[in-house]
Parts: structure tokens; C-alpha cells; sequence
């Protein structure tokens, strides 16, 4: 059953057993795309004020040593809510772990860089940090002045350059001051610089061998648990599923027995009943 009190009982027992099991608080972040639209456009659910709200409410509720989990699917979202919820996080003195099933871009991955330990599958990935302003990333603002030449554009942009400018040494900074948690200053400055200097576009994929390169701690050791407890927040919205696939592999039956074939499911979505 994927609707109503149901589901809420599944995600809430899903996380408890993943809570039994680490003996640890779990908190998940996933967003998924909202059933709500403009134009016929689904909106995509992202990082807000309430989602920092609520998790430091999490954050604050846990024993300063209890280990704390944190499941991250989302696509980012607002600067300011993953800059609150990555100094708690850092500020916590217990482990801290953070999930990584498929992707935690942007904002969510500004949230990772304060775990203790990043655990992805083989093929999630990571983004970079680099700061936008309005739906422009503020390196390509600052990079356009610097082409033309400040007569060369309006007044408008160069007001836009000033912030661009002011929003990556603030967020670079932010980012090497929660990096300091795992690796010396001089190289969290380093890698902050290369997350938030705008070298890739804002979508480019950081994976699992490139996060290590950039000296983050990340293991591929996801357990099976967080996969399910993903496939209780299926896809909304009525959205018609595009990938199906054939969920387990049966060993054959025992001699007699008579020969189940299992049916094939869309992604994100239980079996058939």
C-alpha cells in the first residue's frame, strides 16, 4: 500500500530498523517530485526552511554521542537551510554518516561534506557547490564582467557581479570550514576552492572515485536497508513509471515443485499483487 497511514507506518518502521540495527538516530532527507505543477511542469521538491528546521529539531533531540544517519536523495535547494544543517551536523559529537543512494547534488552535498563518513552506492554521485545567483551560476556573472569590462555591461550586472563575487568567498569559506572536520586546513581550502569555484557546470556528476580523489572519506558499503526504506517514497505526482524491470532472479524450483515466474514492476514501485 503506498498511500495514506500505510505508508507512514512502512517509512516509519523502515527507519526504525535501520535505527535498531546502527544504533543510531536516522534521519531522512528525500525528495522526490511533487504532484504539484505550473504549466503542466512538475515542481521538484528541494532543501527549504522547514526541512532545516526540522532536521536540527532531529539534531537536537539525539544524545550528543549517538551516532546520527542522515539519507539524502535530493537535488539541493535553498543555501542557507544546508549551511544550518551542515554546522549541526558538524557540531555533533557523535559519528556521523550520511547516505548517498543515488544523488545528493548542490545543497546535498554541502550537507555531506559534514559526515564523518560518506557512504555511497557504486554509481551515486555528488555536485558542486559553486553558489547561483537567481538561475545564473556567480562565476559565469563574474567571468561575463571580466570578458566585456565593466562599461561593457548594464548597471543590473554589475550589482549581480558584486553579489556573485561576495556569495563564492562565503560559501567557500563555509565549505573549508566544515571540510576542517576530516582533513587539515590547507587542504580543505583546497578542495573547498575546487567545489566552489564554478570549473564545471552546477550539474556536472562528482562520483564515488572522484570524491575520494578530492580526499573525502567515501565507502560503497550501503546496506541493504537503505535501499528499501527508498522504495517506500516512490516517484508522485501519478507519474507513469518509464523503466521496468524484473525484481528477482528465483533459483529454479526443486523437483515437483511447480515453476513461479515473477512479474515484472516499474521502478520505485512494489510488486504486482
Amino acid at each position: 500500500m503506498f498511500g495514506g497511514r500505510g505508508i507512514e507506518k512502512q517509512r516509519s518502521a523502515g527507519l526504525g530498523k535501520i535505527e535498531e540495527a546502527r544504533k543510531s538516530r536516522v534521519i531522512a532527507m528525500i525528495h522526490r517530485q511533487e504532484s504539484e505543477s505550473f504549466f503542466g511542469v512538475p515542481v521538484a521538491g528541494s532543501i527549504s526552511i522547514d526541512d532545516s528546521e526540522a532536521v536540527l529539531r532531529a539534531i537536537r533531540l539525539t544524545p550528543p554521542e549517538q551516532p546520527i544517519d542522515v539519507i539524502l536523495h535530493t537535488p539541493g535547494g535553498l543555501v542557507l537551510a544546508a549551511e544550518q544543517i551542515a554546522k549541526a551536523l558538524v557540531e555533533h559529537k557523535g559519528k556521523v554518516t550520511v547516505f548517498v543512494p543515488h544523488y545528493a547534488m548542490s545543497g546535498g552535498t554541502l550537507i555531506a561534506l559534514a559526515a564523518d563518513e560518506i557512504v555511497m552506492d557504486a554509481n551515486a554521485v555528488l555536485g558542486p557547490v559553486d553558489p547561483q545567483i537567481g538561475d545564473m551560476p556567480a562565476a559565469s556573472i563574474v567571468k561575463a564582467v571580466e570578458l566585456k569590462g565593466p562599461k561593457g555591461v548594464s548597471d543590473e550586472i554589475l550589482i549581480l557581479a558584486d553579489m556573485a563575487q561576495k556569495a563564492r568567498v562565503q560559501v567557500a569559506t563555509f565549505v573549508a570550514n566544515v571540510l576542517m572536520k576530516q582533513m587539515p586546513e590547507k587542504k580543505s581550502y583546497q578542495v573547498a576552492t575546487v567545489l566552489t569555484e564554478g570549473r564545471w557546470t552546477h550539474d556536472f556528476p562528482i562520483t564515488v572515485q572522484a570524491a575520494r580523489q578530492l580526499g573525502l572519506k567515501v565507502s560503497t558499503d550501503m546496506p541493504l536497508s537503505i535501499y528499501e526504506l527508498m522504495e517506500l517514497y516512490p516517484q508522485g505526482g501519478g507519474i507513469r513509471p518509464s523503466v521496468w524491470y524484473v525484481p528477482l532472479r528465483r533459483p529454479p524450483p526443486a523437483p515437483g515443485m511447480p515453476q513461479q515466474t515473477p512479474g515484472t514492476r516499474p521502478e520505485g514501485k512494489g510488486p504486482p499483487s
